[in-house]
């Protein structure tokens, strides 16, 4: 077994029903990830927390100083782990994750998080792109319909495209349930 760090993406109260950035069914996606969190945490996996605040003039969402930037309450890191702010959507650009999951020993990562087309997605890429060994729990990510021109793709489509594209080449791609089962 390789060393491993359980990382949580973006957990944050702006995507939930009342929130600014609202997904698709956030809830469920929550759900697996603190059953997730909670079997890595009691396993002894470094667990990694990361919360965006975005500082970008204009910012409609997870805007310095509102309820929405907080994160979920159920995915406050603890006093043992890190916890880490970032202000782009790639959780590595212009952070310390890589530097902490360097002292760490950390081989492997396991995602969970929200929004899978934009952060879930730039993060395992610049990981993979760092030699990290990904899973991508499937369930326990969420995003949101998205539109180009005059065509609105659901996002049940966008979630399956973009976990399809991440499965094989840049993470493993499996649901909650199956990782806690083989891990």
């Amino acid at each position: 077994m390789h060393p491993r760090a359980f990382v949580v993406i973006d957990i944050q109260n702006d995507y939930f029903p009342s929130g600014a950035m609202a997904l698709h069914d956030p809830d469920a996606a929550t759900e697996h990830a603190h059953r997730a969190l909670t079997h890595a945490r009691n396993n002894g996996v470094s667990c990694i927390v990361v919360q965006h605040i975005n500082e970008r003039p204009g910012a409609t969402f997870f805007r310095p100083g509102t309820q929405g930037v907080a994160m979920h309450p159920d995915f406050l890191p603890r006093a043992d782990e890190t916890h880490l702010i970032k202000h782009y959507p790639n959780a590595f650009r212009e952070t310390a994750l890589d530097q902490e999951l360097k002292r760490l020993g950390v081989e492997e990562l396991v995602i969970v998080g929200m929004m899978t087309h934009m952060c879930i997605d730039t993060t395992v890429r610049a990981a993979a792109d760092r030699a990290y060994r990904v899973t991508v729990l499937s369930d326990a990510t969420a995003t949101r319909d998205l539109r180009f021109g005059d065509a609105t793709v659901p996002a049940n489509m966008v979630q399956a495209a973009y976990l399809a594209a991440l499965n094989g080449s840049f993470a493993r791609v499996m649901t909650a349930t199956q990782w806690i089962d083989e891990a």
